[in-house]
């Protein structure tokens, strides 16, 4: 029976001092998600979440008392948690879900709406989103010191095996070693050629030649009695 994801949430490192702790990680985390399922997206609307129904909802979350986190708590906890271990932990969660695996896995990068603050650059994220369970598998972080294709290798490197998933992506992520690593976590590609690249063009155009020539032989036929 795959786990629970309250339980996978278990597992992720504590960033706060454990002197005092009033709320165990995973219940506030829990509280965090359930909250955002039924539409309160902001820190201060799912402390408000969390205080309307107490005990009905602290006590299946683990809460060992009544009282639920504030916002400034809400706040402190997720700035300093390990974004990149809770994206495998709900990576693990959800292919624990689906053990045939993803037909279509989309890599694709976007700024975090509303995080640009005047000058300071809004927060680019990489994620890796199967429609079928129209969920993010992972994400990571585009840092300002590298790029999107560099990204793209760590975030192939952290998802559970792509079991003959196809994975596409723009003409950003054509590249040699993408190609390379995604067929070495056992899935397929679909990726752009674009106009400036003349080599790759080439050699796609002379494989389809070859084929429409008969230089590929086709599979032998089981004979017939």
């Amino acid at each position: 029976m795959a786990a629970s994801l309250i339980d996978l949430l278990r597992e992720l490192k504590d960033p706060r001092d454990p002197r005092g702790l009033q709320y165990p990680l995973a219940s506030v985390l829990g509280l965090c998600l359930v909250a955002i399922l039924a539409g309160h997206t902001s820190l201060a609307a799912i402390a408000h979440f969390g205080r309307l129904r107490g005990p009905r909802l602290g006590h299946p979350l683990g809460f060992p008392s009544k009282k639920m986190p504030a916002a400034n708590t809400l706040s402190l906890l997720l700035r300093d948690l390990d974004a990149d271990h809770l994206d495998r932990i709900i990576g693990a969660w959800l292919a624990g879900r689906h053990a045939a695996g993803w037909d279509h896995v989309a890599i694709d990068g976007k700024v975090l709406r509303g995080s640009r603050d005047g000058e300071t650059p809004g927060v680019h994220l990489l994620a890796a989103y199967a429609p079928q369970a129209a969920a993010v598998l992972g994400q990571l972080r585009v840092e300002a010191t590298t790029n999107e294709h560099k990204t793209a290798l760590r975030l192939l490197g952290v998802l559970p095996p792509l079991g003959g998933a196809v994975v596409t992506a723009d003409a950003m992520f054509t590249h040699r070693d993408v190609a390379s690593e995604v067929l070495g976590r056992q899935g397929d590609y679909v990726l752009y050629a674009k106009d400036n690249q003349e080599t790759l063009q080439a050699d796609i155009a002379a494989v389809f030649a070859a084929a429409e020539s008969g230089g590929f032989s086709p599979l032998p036929t089981r004979a017939v009695a």
